[in-house]
Order: C-alpha cells, then structure tokens, then sequence
C-alpha cells in the first residue's frame, strides 16, 4: 500500500469517528485515541443510576445510538481487514481503532441493560395492572353469587307452602253451613282469613277423627264377613269331593246319552292353559261348532304341565353376559365353552319355541256338505268321508299361529293322478285360500326385524319346522297386523328400530276379529277340499285322453266334436316363460311361478294344437288360462295369427257361460271341450287354396257364415238350441 492510500484510509476513519461521537454526544478528544479511565468512570458513576436513566432515556434515541455504534463497529472491523491485508505495518492503527471499537461495544452493552431493564419495569407495571383487574373481577363474582343466592332465597320464600295448602279442604259455605257453632264462630272468622283458616283445619281434623272411627267399625265388619265366608269355603271344599264320586258315578249314564261332560269340562280347564290367540281360536272355533256345524271337531293336545311352568318364561335369545361366563369358569375351569355352532342351534330353538299346547280342527266333507247345502253352493258327492285335520301352534316369541295341515283321502275316491299328485299336499292344499296368502312369509312384520336381529335366516326356512303361518290363520285366533308394505315399515323403524319392533308386536288378540272371520274360512276350507278332489278327478280322466264332461254341461257343445285330446302332461314355468305368445300372460301377471301348468296335445287329421293351462292355486275359483299353439301347414300363434288369438279369447273371457249354477267345479272340462270345438271350427272354416285342402278335415259343422267384420273372425260361438256356430257380438 502506498503511502497516499493509507493517509486516505486515516483520514476516512477519523472522519467516522467523528460522526460516531457526534451521534454518541462524546466530545472529541484532542487525540485520536479516547482516554479509557475516563470513560470507565463515567460508566462507574451511571451504574447507580442507569435504572433511573433508563426510564428516563427516550427508547428510540438509544435505538438509534445503538445501530450507530454497530455501524461503527462494522467499519472499523472492515478497516481492521484493508491495513492487515495492505500488509504494511499499521500496528498503531489497528489499536486505535480496537480502542474506539471496545468503547463503542462498550456503550452498546450499557444500551441493552438498559433496555433490559426498561423492559422488566413494563413487565412489573403489566402484572400489577392485571392484578388490580383480577381483584376487581373476583370481587364482581362475589357480587354476583352473593345476588344468586339471595335470589335464591327469594324464590324459596314465594314459594313456601305450608302443610296445610296440600289439605282439600271443605268450601266456605259447606263449612258455615255443616260446621257448629263453636267451630265456626261465624261473627269471628267471617272477618278473619287467619281465624277462618284455623277454624275450617279444626272442622277439617274433627272429621278425620270421625272417619277414623268409622273406618275401624268397618273393618271390625270386614273381620266378622270374612270369617263367615272362610267357613262357607271350607264347606264347600269338603263338598267337592263328594259331587266329583257322584259325576264319577254317572260316566256310565253320560257314555250311554253321549252327554261327555267330564271330557268336556277336562277340556275346557286345559284351554285355561292355551295362550291367548289359541284360546281364542279354540273358543271361537267350539262356538261355531255348537251353532253352526256339530260334525266340526275341535281338541286340544300337548303337554299340560310344560304349558304351566312356561308361564314364567321369558324370551331371551341373547347370548351369556360376561359375569355369567366368569361365574361358570370359578365353578368349573374344565367345563369346555358351547360351540358357535351350539349357541346358534339354542337361539333357533329360542326364538322358533312353539307353546306346548296346540289346537286340531278337524274337518269333514260330509259334515261340510251338510253344513252348506241349504245355501245352494255344492251338492253331495263321493269325496264324504274325506278328512282335513289342521294344527295350529302358537310361536311365542314372534307372536305367530303356524298350522300343519294333515289330508286324508277317503277310500270312496277313486283318483290315480300322475300330473296332479301334488293337488292334495300337505305343503300346498290349502295355498291362496285367501288371494296372495301362501303362507310362505310371516303376516308379523316385526319377525323380520327380529330374525335378522338374532342372525337367523327368513322364516320360510323353517317351515318344515314350524308349519306355515297362514294369514286366515292369525284372523281365526284374533290376531290382525299392519298390511304387508316393507318400504312403509323400513321406514317407520329406520329411526329407532328397537321402538319400531315394539310398535308392530304390539298386537292383542280379539275376539271380534276371530268371529268376523270364522264362518268364511270354514266354508273356503270345505270348498278347497272338494275343489281339490273333483280336479284331481278330472286330472285322472285327462292323462287317459278323456276329457270328463258332465251330464249337465253336455248340452252346451255339439253332439260331434273330431278334434281328440292325445296328451296330457305336467309341464313347468320355465317351459312356458319360453313361450313368446306368453309373455303377455306373465307381464300381465296372469301366471306366475307358483301356478300348476299342465301341456295339452290335441290332433285332428295332420293338424295338431299345443295348450299350455295355467291352474292357479284357488282353481276353479279362478278360471284357468290356456295359451294355444297351433302346428297346421305352418306354426301358428297369437303372435302371428288374429283367429288364434279369437281362439283364446272365446275360452279365457267367456267363460262364465261354462258355469252351470254356482259351481264351478267342471270349468276345466268346460274349457277343455270348448277349445276341441273351437279347434273344429277353426280347421273347417280356415279356406287355403282348394289344392291344398287335406282330405281328413271335412267341413261337418254347421256354419252359416264363415267370416264376418273387416278383421274376417271366425264363428267360435255355439248356439245350443239352433245347433249351429256363429259369429260372437260384442257391445
């Protein structure tokens, strides 16, 4: 470094110094270097008073001095650096500016204590500040609970009551009026509420003390009846054995006029035992027999005992609690726990527990055809003696009657049916006695929920176990639940589904609703099994090609019928949901998967017909469907052919004309008949090209007109007294 840069570099550092005691108020001195000893006794001398300089001192000044002196230091270290870096020797340089560097970091620490100190001042000031205020706030809460409670206590004193408020007192004027004088004192305590009070609890405790009295009177009375009655029970106790030797005595008699009144009075304290619903149905049932049918047989079977220990029986399918399980393992450690298995075996039984008594009706179709031919709806026929014996269960916990339904043909019915073995089934009998009433599904909406509650599968599962739950069957023992609409009941029990659940098993039996249904469902049994029977009849005589016509309906087709039934046999749904001239028919709803369908083959000649009949459940009830196909020169079908369909309509919509009276028994024949003529007419009156004409169909009915209307139909409709087919005429 030249001699020129380094009397410029003093001369800048002298000129900061300069600056930097200006801004500090130091005075500069007459050398460059500052005297330490005075600066250490001035700071000496402050030390005593820098708490009282630093509340004085203005915070921003020092700030200010106090990036002054870092500035300075920043410099004088970055002048430190050129002279060592020049490396001249500035030796007395350098300590003049490590001179004016120490006073300058010596002043800035007096800064920070004072800062320091200036800062816990503010700290004191803040916490004696929020001390007063948490003073005040303690005191304004002592306030305020001092004013609660006294509020408080005001409110106890407008409301006190006195003993005597609680005492129904006698009116004012029943007091004057009933009260003596020397009570009342009228000239008194009319003008005195206090004394009138006083002298109404006087009135009021003269009367208790009367009535005491009285009342121990009373139950000297009671005393005395009570041991008179005691006596008359006693006799009466030493009575009954002497008039049970006397009915004892007298079974002979009662055998001999059929006057069973010791098995009738048994039954009768058995039925005390029967749960409600089938002790309504047992009355319901033996009170129809004594008016209505006396062939009808109502008994009672079960255990009697069994159904008197379970009347303290709860239901409780939940498994074992935790301290149930730990007092089984004290007792005994080597007892190994129930299987998953076992305790899902225990809830079914649980929950499926049938009461241990049950009820059989027993009928009979003689007694049946007794029963009803004053009103005209059968007649007498070879299916007498004829058997239906129902029992009906009651299942506790789901609050259900279930029946099992035992059928036994009488040997007076001949009727080997191959395709309708199943028409006298237990399992299906007595299907849709009611519409839609298959018993498949419980008519308890609450078992539902409480089956999937428990983990158990749909009650359709077990109705080999528990029988079916047929609706006619809950009416007949006083029972009536919410129709059958699961959105509607999801959505009642989607907000609290244990509530739900108890909403729907609150359901009591009543004997009304038992008595309103009786008769009906005593009458729609009788005709089921008589339905039952003529159909399988009528099934024996078509598997051998014979369609059974009665005498009476004879008269209703012509003399002459070519078209011959050939096959008769049972087919399934699956063969008719093939079909497509059936679809109308199943979306229709007309057939469903439950129905009994049977296929038909009739031939005339090279043509021959296929006939699917649908027999619903309550046939003849309802009228059998027939969907036809027809093989002539080409296939033909409702689909592809308008006089097919005719065909059909003139044996599916009219077949009322086929019923003779009121029964309806021989509708499927009926039917069956009426197609072979309609297949007759529809061969002789089809008119292809004469070439074409086979030979075997000759034109033999007597048809005046062979077509008529622009759809060209064809005259499927007979006239019995003229003999002749025409042409159907539709309003």
């Amino acid at each position: 470094m030249s001699k020129e840069d380094a009397a410029d570099g003093k001369k800048k550092r002298l000129l900061k110094a300069e600056v930097v005691s200006n801004v500090l108020g130091i005075s500069e001195p007459k050398k460059h270097k500052p005297d330490a000893s005075l600066v250490k006794a001035q700071e000496i001398r402050n030390i005593a008073s820098e708490e009282e300089e630093a509340m004085e001192r203005d915070p921003q000044l020092d700030l200010n001095l106090f990036q002054a002196s870092c500035n300075f230091l920043k410099s004088a270290i970055r002048d430190v650096k050129n002279l060592k870096a020049n490396k001249t020797d500035a030796t007395s340089e350098i300590n003049s500016i490590r001179t004016d560097a120490t006073i300058h970091f010596i002043h800035m620490k007096k800064l920070n204590r004072l800062a320091h100190f200036r800062c816990r001042k503010v700290r004191e000031n803040t916490n004696e500040a929020k001390h007063k205020i948490d003073q005040c706030h303690l005191q304004l809460q002592n306030l305020l609970y001092e004013a609660m409670h006294l509020e408080k206590e005001i409110t106890k004193c407008m409301e006190f009551k006195s003993k005597d408020e609680e005492i129904e007192l006698v009116p004012v004027e029943e007091f004057y009026l009933n009260a003596p004088e020397n009570i009342s004192n009228p000239g008194t305590t009319s003008g005195d509420a206090h004394l009138q009070m006083l002298a109404r609890l006087e009135w009021e405790l003269e009367q208790r003390k009367q009535l005491s009295t009285k009342l121990t009177e009373t139950k000297k009375s009671k005393e005395q009846i009570s041991k008179e009655i005691q006596a008359k029970q006693d006799y009466l106790e030493t009575l009954q054995p002497k008039l049970t030797a006397i009915l004892q005595a007298t079974r002979p008699v009662q055998d001999y006029l059929s006057m069973p009144y010791d098995a009738i009075k048994e039954e009768q304290q058995t039925a005390q035992h029967l749960p409600v619903p089938l002790y309504v149905l047992y009355m319901q049932t033996s009170a129809y027999k004594d008016a209505c049918d006396k062939c009808l047989k109502v008994s009672i079977t079960g255990d009697v005992d069994a159904s008197k220990s379970l009347s303290t029986w709860t239901f409780e399918p939940d498994d074992e609690s935790d301290s149930d399980q730990e007092d089984q393992e004290k007792q005994d450690t080597k007892r190994r726990r129930k299987t998953s298995e076992a305790r899902s075996q225990e809830k079914k039984n649980r929950v499926l527990k049938k009461h241990p008594l049950s009820v059989i009706l027993e009928i009979c179709t003689e007694a049946f055809f007794l029963k009803v031919r004053c009103q005209h709806i059968l007649t007498l026929s070879p299916t007498d003696g004829t058997e239906l014996q129902l029992t009906f269960c009651y299942l506790i916990a789901l609050n259900i009657i279930t029946v099992n339904v035992k059928f036994t043909l009488s040997e007076k019915v001949v009727a080997n049916s191959v395709t309708g073995g199943d028409l006298i089934s237990s399992d299906s009998i007595l299907d849709e006695l009611y519409p839609g009433d298959h018993g498949n599904d419980s008519p308890n909406l609450a078992n539902h929920f409480e089956l999937k509650k428990h983990g158990l599968q749909d009650l359709s599962t077990y109705i080999p176990l528990i029988g079916r739950p047929y609706l006619w069957c809950q009416w007949m023992g006083g029972l009536q639940f919410l129709k059958k609409d699961m959105n509607n009941i999801e959505e009642t029990v989607a907000g609290d589904e244990s509530a739900g659940i108890a909403k729907l098993s609150a359901v009591r039996a009543r004997h009304s609703i038992s008595a309103a249904n009786m008769q009906k469902t005593i009458l729609l049994l009788g005709e089921r099994i008589d339905a039952r029977i003529s159909l399988l009849q009528q099934l024996s005589s078509l598997e051998r090609s014979i369609i059974p016509v009665s005498a009476d309906s004879v008269k209703m087709f012509p003399a002459k019928i070519n078209a011959q039934l050939s096959v008769w046999r049972r087919s399934t749904f699956e063969d008719l949901q093939s079909l497509p001239q059936a679809e109308k028919f199943i979306k229709a709803g007309l057939v469903s998967s439950s129905d009994m369908i049977f296929l038909a083959i009739i031939d005339r000649g090279s043509a021959k017909m296929t006939a699917y009949v649908v027999l619903t459940a309550d046939c003849p009830q309802v009228a059998p469907i027939i969907i036809v196909d027809i093989m002539w020169q080409f296939q033909r079908t409702a689909l592809n052919d308008v006089y097919v369909m005719e065909m059909e309509e003139e044996v599916n919509l009219h077949f009322h004309e086929l019923i003779i009276g009121k029964s309806r028994k021989q509708l499927l024949p009926n039917q069956l008949q009426r197609l072979l003529m309609c297949f007759d007419v529809y061969l002789e009156t089809d008119t292809p090209a004469s070439s074409l004409v086979p030979v075997e169909i000759p034109k033999e009915k007597v048809i005046p007109r062979t077509s008529r209307g622009p759809a060209r139909s064809k005259p499927y409709k007979y006239v019995p007294e003229l003999g002749i087919f025409t042409h159907r005429c539709y309003n």
